[in-house]
């Protein structure tokens, strides 16, 4: 039986046994009335595929959780492993320019007027559908209107660095 820790202490443990896990490394963008906002977010999962429905959840605090609200869209880019300096630049740690910039890249508009990266791995335009807090985190849910895919390989997160999904022989 394992003893409760006391919440720095299960912080700490909990932190790093996430840093064991692999994930997608995704930029977040919205765009409308409440102003034009990216960032990197490794926190995204499917929902359900009828209606196609994923989640992003992301820190309560930053300005692009009240601007999904806001705008009632958001488009979710799955980066392609060639992109990790637009993810540090959504990251807020660009090796060059500015943090949050989107001049970093090239940008699509989608239907929704999201920003939608060119070549991404994939990409998923979404109407926000609910907005949930949990923790220091809010988990938004968009249903999905339109997604696309390139042949690229994905931009993986694990250990703290990023990665390149390696396949398996079968």
């Amino acid at each position: 039986m394992t003893a409760t820790l006391n919440p720095e202490t299960a912080r700490a443990a909990f932190v790093n046994a996430m840093g064991a896990a692999v994930t997608g490394v995704h930029i977040v963008t919205t765009e409308g009335e409440a102003g034009r906002l990216g960032l990197t977010v490794s926190a995204v999962s499917s929902v359900s595929a009828d209606p196609p429905m994923l989640l992003a959840c992301i820190q309560r605090r930053s300005p692009i959780v009240a601007a999904i609200q806001a705008n009632g869209v958001f488009a979710v880019n799955a980066l392609a492993d060639a992109q990790v300096a637009i993810a540090d630049t959504f990251a807020g740690r660009p090796s060059q320019g500015r943090p949050y910039d989107f001049a970093c890249a090239t940008w699509d508009s989608g239907g929704l007027g999201a920003p939608l990266l060119q070549d991404a791995a994939a990409r998923f335009e979404c109407r926000l559908v609910t907005s949930q807090a949990a923790g220091s985190h809010s988990v938004l849910v968009g249903r999905v209107l339109r997604a696309d895919r390139t042949p690229s390989t994905a931009l993986a997160y694990t250990g703290r660095s990023y990665a390149r999904p390696l396949r398996l022989a079968a």
